[in-house]
């Protein structure tokens, strides 16, 4: 099967400065976002309780915030889950807190308003707010180990400018999933950090593979008594892996789909996350990571002992 024609001559670096302001646009408003909006943590974050109910009949929402607003909780996070009859709400509350005791007085509350078989309860969790903010540092820093480590990797296996390109990228990409997740409010959990690090390796993935086949047209150029100007040898690199880039992320996202689709609520933030990084990790693996690591052309150029070094390399 073949998606792209052989020796396709794109002029991808030709569109760097629309692709670059167009990506410094939308990673300024998600940064915006997530500052002025936040980003809807879940319980396993911000700690607290959280009841899944069913119901026997579609509820609206404000009845049932009118319903336990009388025992106190009427500032709860009250949504829907999965179907119009499965509701989730989600109380925050003190490490003294006792879960069992809480849901008890949701349960109470919506048998007083809508009768006593009107209403079940599903699940009931329970998060320390202490653990919330244990949880929220090991997101954060696994995600900074992680770019830290790519940083390390990137540039032993390349260049220094090579690897401040993979890391832009990678940037760029977690900065808009997380924008996206500010927009449009759905719940951040920790299989949506986990959804993160995989974007962040696919993206690399991808990233590497042009990478290293610039790395390989740049060591024979500098033997060639007319070098080419690196602007054609990237171009040309990308239009050669080209093929392959598109390839993985067409397969890779009929899974996401398949997944955000079929897979049911439990998983359906985490693929929303994968389905959304994909898509901005495949543009920035050829609009970001290249046109960032040309602009360092120059300050963290190649010497004679690095091709060398790079030519010996597996």
């Amino acid at each position: 099967m073949q998606l792209i024609k052989p020796n396709t001559q794109i002029d991808f670096l030709g569109k760097k400065k629309i692709a670059l302001l167009l990506s410094a646009t939308i990673v300024a408003l998600s940064i915006i976002l997530v500052i002025a909006k936040g980003l809807n943590f879940g319980i396993d974050f911000t700690g607290g309780t959280l009841v899944e109910t069913k119901f026997t009949q579609p509820p609206a929402i404000s009845s049932i915030r009118d319903a336990i607003s009388p025992a106190g909780y009427g500032q709860a996070i009250i949504q829907e889950f999965g179907s119009p009859t499965e509701i989730m709400i989600r109380i925050q509350n003190g490490e003294d807190a006792n879960s069992a005791q809480i849901s008890t007085e949701v349960l109470d509350a919506l048998h007083g308003t809508f009768g006593m078989n009107a209403v079940e309860m599903r699940r009931v969790e329970f998060v320390g707010p202490q653990v919330g903010d244990e949880l929220t540092r090991a997101g954060i820093m696994a995600v900074l180990v992680a770019m830290i480590a790519i940083l390390i990797y990137v540039t032993f296996r390349f260049e220094f400018r090579f690897a401040l390109g993979a890391d832009a990228a990678l940037i760029h990409d977690v900065t808009i999933v997380l924008g996206i997740f500010a927009l449009t409010g759905k719940e951040f959990t920790l299989p949506v950090v986990a959804a993160i690090l995989t974007v962040i390796g696919y993206s690399l993935n991808d990233t590497i593979v042009v990478f290293d086949r610039i790395r390989e047209r740049l060591a024979e150029n500098k033997k060639r008594k007319n070098p080419e100007d690196e602007i054609v040898i990237c171009n040309q690199s990308i239009n050669q892996t080209l093929s392959r880039t598109l390839m993985t992320s067409l397969t890779t996202l009929l899974v996401v789909i398949s997944l955000f689709l079929f897979g049911g609520e439990i998983i359906h933030d985490f693929a929303f996350a994968l389905l959304v990084g994909i898509l901005v990790g495949t543009y920035s693996s050829i609009f970001i990571a290249s046109p960032i690591m040309l602009a360092l052309q120059g300050r963290f150029g190649m010497s004679e002992e690095d091709i060398k070094a790079m030519e010996a390399r597996p």
